[in-house]
């Protein structure tokens, strides 16, 4: 069921502590903690702690939690001291763009130049 945790989510296991993970804030509806496989000096995952499984059913459903992960997005990026010279923030949705954990997330992105387009 939609907002429920999933067995099978990897997000939904870091939510509740199954596997570790490098967080950096935590909020009543959010987790931010660091990719593993970093595509930017600063490359910082924020969840929401409900399950969904991409942002535009998250946005759908909760749109209070969605703005959450941008509020969050924004303080993340305050705290790795990225905002001042820029960041990114991506949400990838669907296999085509790149989605491979099927748990809304942003990727909140910086530490170096940004092109664009992207990849």
């Amino acid at each position: 069921m939609a907002g429920e945790p999933q067995a099978d989510c990897l997000f939904c296991k870091i939510v509740e502590g199954a596997v570790p993970a490098t967080v950096v804030r935590e909020t009543e509806t959010t987790v931010a903690f660091r990719d593993i496989n970093p595509q930017a000096p600063t490359h910082v995952l924020v969840i929401p702690k409900v399950h969904y499984p991409d942002a535009a059913s998250l946005a759908a459903a909760e749109p209070g939690i969605a703005a959450d992960i941008l509020r969050e997005a924004a303080q993340v990026a305050a705290d790795e001291k990225i905002d001042d010279h820029g960041y990114r923030i991506v949400f990838n949705t669907g296999s085509g763009a790149g989605q491979t954990v099927w748990h809304a997330h942003a990727h909140v992105l910086g530490g170096r130049g940004l092109q664009w387009p992207p990849g």
